[in-house]
């Protein structure tokens, strides 16, 4: 028992005390993160709307993050990224209540881009916040440390989100902006550090620096987050549809499907941030994007819920593998005074996929079949990893290109 508790202390060692203030609004934040992953369910079930306008609706959602990306990830250049993650949450939580209150698709669709806008702001403010006040060789721990926050959230978000649902779809929207004003009051709360010495501190990093529209293999490594990031969002388009359609689960079983997922990321994530150290990254990565593919290529071939959990294990490892592997290598490129801009940008690209997965995910669901749809998703990734081995080095390489 004192191994693994000192293995897990070295994991965690070292980080700065505003890292765990970050944490902390990001949990409270990410613990009403509810709505996107039963939005699909609410507007086919709830609203009567199809599959293909629910997927639409989604996507618009995904647009508006497009654009809080971009700006969120300029404007933390400009005026402060923790400035404009105090605004992203404050803004998140009025519109999430008011989502809840329109019916036609019209409105919805217009809320759903001023709240993706909102919403997709916050990622980059605080994913530049955390690069800033790390040292460089604390960035993948921190960036674990952010996902960490949001799968404790997400524990209590779907799983209390599946319940809620089967009471009243409406609650959602409430306990979604509830917790985003709550984040809100939170930060300012136990956040001291002025703006200017945040900014300040980041400027040892690195200096000069690439500019991100300049940087050929950033640009190119966006394009395949783009492709990779519409595989994993099927989770918020069509997994819980195919859960329900094919294996009968109701919404709190798809719930505690997210919980299995939260509960590896919690346990191991940050022990496999600490394990691969200084390795190389390239291969890490690569291999993220096949598990990823391939725990939705294997829901077709078998039923019930340990089998289901089995393809769950499979593609979290993907997903703990990618995420703070792929933030801590842009990072590394990204000089003094444009951690944000590089930030925003990969957020940017996350929020690009948001819109294209369920498009993609939904018209291939309903015309060729899920089967199809979850096989392409396994070879797609294998695609991905083949590409990703061949520009590696070049990515790894932070010398100016």
């Amino acid at each position: 028992m004192n191994k693994v508790f000192e293995l897990y202390r070295n994991a965690y060692r070292g980080l700065p005390r505003q890292a765990w203030y970050l944490f902390s609004v990001h949990l409270v934040n990410a613990s009403g993160m509810m709505v996107i992953f039963f939005l699909t369910l609410y507007l086919t079930k709830k609203l009567d709307f199809s599959v293909e306008l629910a997927g639409r609706m989604i996507s618009i959602f995904g647009i508006g993050s497009l654009t809080g990306a971009y700006a969120g990830g300029w404007l933390s250049d400009k005026i402060g990224s923790t400035n404009v993650l105090k605004l992203g949450l404050f803004l998140s939580g009025i519109f999430y209540i008011w989502l809840g209150r329109l019916q036609t698709p019209l409105s919805i669709g217009i809320m759903a881009y001023t709240l993706g806008t909102a919403h997709g702001s916050i990622f980059p403010a605080n994913n530049t916040s955390m690069i800033r006040i790390c040292p460089p060789k604390l960035t993948t721990k921190g960036f674990s440390l952010n996902r960490l926050a949001s799968n404790i959230g997400a524990t209590i978000g779907p799983a209390v989100g599946g319940y809620l649902a089967l009471k009243n779809y409406g609650l959602l929207f409430w306990v979604d902006g509830l917790t985003c004003l709550a984040a809100v009051g939170l930060f300012s709360l136990i956040w001291k550090k002025p703006e200017q010495q945040l900014r300040a501190a980041s400027a040892a990093l690195k200096p000069g620096g690439r500019t991100p529209w300049k940087d050929i293999p950033f640009l190119f490594l966006l394009l395949l987050v783009v492709i990779w990031g519409t595989i994993f969002f099927q989770l918020f388009a069509t997994f819980p549809l195919y859960m329900r359609e094919a294996y009968g689960f109701a919404e709190n079983r798809i719930g505690q499907l997210v919980i299995i997922n939260t509960l590896l990321i919690i346990l191991l994530e940050m022990l496999l941030m600490h394990w691969i150290g200084k390795r190389k990254l390239s291969p890490f990565i690569a291999l993220s994007f096949v598990l990823t593919g391939l725990g939705f290529a294997l829901m077709p071939f078998g039923r019930g819920f340990l089998y289901a959990a089995l393809t769950v294990v499979i593609w979290t490892l993907g997903e703990m593998l990618s995420m703070p592997l792929l933030g801590s290598l842009i990072a590394s490129r990204a000089g003094q005074g444009k951690q944000g801009r590089y930030m925003g940008l990969f957020s940017f690209a996350f929020s690009l996929s948001m819109i294209l997965g369920p498009i993609i995910g939904t018209e291939v669901y309903g015309k060729s079949g899920p089967t199809t749809l979850w096989i392409g998703c396994g070879v797609t990734g294998l695609l991905l990893a083949a590409v990703f081995l061949g520009l590696g080095h070049r990515l790894e390489n932070t010398k100016k290109d």
